[in-house]
């Protein structure tokens, strides 16, 4: 059922039906449209590519992770720190900020912090708007790409965030960078640049003004409470916004698209287990 097709037909992106061995579509001109027999696997994974669902397991399962890490060290305070895993669980699965980026050399942590978060309503609101916006992303712009979108994001989003936090530690608390950050808020914030880009690019001014809304409402909320990584939104916003006018949304997602996203999804496993082994490494 998941093996390669080698002969037959496919349904192109565009909806037409080709030769799984066809160099373009003859229908919209995507190249490859058959994806070397395995575009019927990854059609099967919906939309999204499953993108969505892995994302939100994935997290759940580090978020527990993390709890069980903590020990006896669980926060339990207010209703935004309840059932908190602790700095140190963070640390070891892959937080990222000044001090893993800068001071410790984990340069990696941008990839891995996304799918960390520090608390039990804050893994539960970063999920909710995941489910809201990566599903609206991926059919505008093809799943390959928003997944491109969201890892661009988050790279965005944790650098500026680690830059603010190592060269601007004399500012206010209020504007200075984070030591320690994790969430998936940064790549949020990343497609809602692409929803307003594509606003933009498309002459859509009802979807861009909504991902303005969202973005502004989410901007607000960040200076109003403590603890939110505003350098992190604003980065992860300015990274997607520039990965969607890379990557064209009125043009065809290509194969190189879909292959990319998913080696970004194999190279952001590799940055969580590489954080493990190296915190184990050096704690022995």
């Amino acid at each position: 059922m998941l093996g390669r097709q080698r002969s037959g037909s496919v349904v192109c992106s565009c909806g037409k039906l080709v030769g799984v061995h066809d160099a373009v579509c003859s229908h919209c001109g995507r190249r490859n449209p058959g994806l070397w027999g395995y575009a019927g696997v990854l059609r099967r994974l919906g939309s999204d590519l499953g993108f969505v669902k892995l994302l939100i397991g994935g997290s759940v399962l580090l978020y527990l992770v993390a709890l069980l890490l903590s020990g006896g060290r669980i926060r339990m305070g207010s209703p935004f720190d309840f059932l908190g895993p602790s700095p140190v669980a963070l640390y070891l699965l892959g937080a990222s900020g000044s001090v893993p980026v800068f001071e410790l050399g984990r340069w990696w942590t941008v990839l891995s912090a996304g799918w960390l978060h520090g608390s039990l309503l804050h893994l539960l609101f970063n999920m909710l708007w995941v489910r809201q916006l990566a599903p609206a992303t991926a059919e505008l712009y093809g799943a390959g790409r928003m997944v491109l979108i969201y890892t661009a994001g988050s790279v965005g989003g944790f650098l500026a965030s680690s830059v603010a936090g190592h060269y601007l530690f004399f500012l206010p608390r209020l504007l200075q960078g984070a030591a320690f950050t994790v969430g998936a808020s940064a790549p949020i914030f990343g497609l809602l640049g692409a929803l307003v880009w594509y606003g933009r690019r498309s002459g859509s001014r009802a979807l861009g003004q909504q991902a303005w809304t969202w973005a502004l409402a989410m901007f607000v909320f960040g200076f109003l409470f403590a603890g939110v990584d505003n350098y992190a939104h604003a980065g992860g916003f300015a990274g997607g916004w520039l990965a969607a006018r890379l990557l064209d949304p009125l043009r065809p997602e290509r194969p190189g698209h879909v292959l990319t996203a998913l080696g970004l999804l194999a190279a952001t496993l590799l940055a969580v287990l590489v954080s493990v082994l190296q915190s184990f490494t050096i704690a022995s």
